[in-house]
């Protein structure tokens, strides 16, 4: 029986428009976006064969083009539409936080910068620069590789810093390793970076330190 057989209150589709995208599975949600099925297996139960498989939807999101295509019924087609729809979500974020007080909204500056770096498998240096309200003019990533004082360079994110003409900065990087604490060389450069704006009258706000799915405040730590 494919999915529009079923009574109309069960389709996914019409469950989220009567009741809303909470109410719905995970299963059910993908089902929305892959639309259609393959031979034998309708969206849902090709949805729950694509979680089953990559280990549930961050897996999916994770995946690369090769993993993502081996399965049948899906293609680069789907794969792009996947991608974009993460970078919309990340979008959407990053305007919310151009519009609010990324210091007094932790939690949402907590959930971009997960979003942005927990998927890395190398370490990636992110600076959020904030105009006097602590809204973000722009985010940039520097650099990349561990993060010591042989990698990222103060005079370089004074310079970017100048340019977007911030009054404060927020910096956050991921531990592909999954443990979101603070090392002595995290602790280290973020007080050197801290150190040199702080000449310039320009704030550190925090550093974020990525994990699997935690994120690690230093000035809730005291480390700044």
């Amino acid at each position: 029986m494919t999915i529009r057989e079923w009574p109309e209150q069960e389709r996914p589709r019409e469950k989220l428009l009567t009741k809303g995208a909470t109410y719905l599975t995970d299963a059910e949600l993908l089902a929305i976006f892959l639309r259609t099925g393959i031979k034998g297996a309708s969206a849902l139960d090709l949805a729950r064969i694509l979680l089953n498989r990559f280990g549930g939807v961050r897996g999916i999101l994770e995946a690369d083009a090769d993993e993502f295509c081996q399965l049948r019924g899906l293609g680069l087609s789907k794969y792009a539409q996947l991608q974009a729809v993460q970078e919309l979500a990340q979008r959407h974020l990053l305007e919310s936080l151009q519009r609010e007080d990324a210091l007094t909204n932790v939690a949402l500056s907590r959930l971009y910068v997960k979003s942005k770096l927990r998927a890395y498998h190398r370490e990636v240096f992110l600076c959020l620069f904030l105009d006097s309200q602590h809204r973000v003019i722009a985010e940039e990533e520097l650099f990349q590789g561990s993060i010591d004082s042989a990698v990222v360079y103060p005079r370089e994110v004074l310079e970017r810093a100048f340019y977007h003409k911030a009054a404060a900065i927020i910096f956050a990087h991921n531990h592909p390793s999954g443990v979101a604490e603070p090392s002595e060389a995290d602790i280290a450069i973020t007080r050197r970076l801290k150190s040199a704006l702080d000449l310039v009258d320009i704030k550190t706000l925090d550093h974020l330190v990525v994990g699997d799915g935690v994120v690690t405040s230093m000035a809730e730590r005291g480390l700044l």
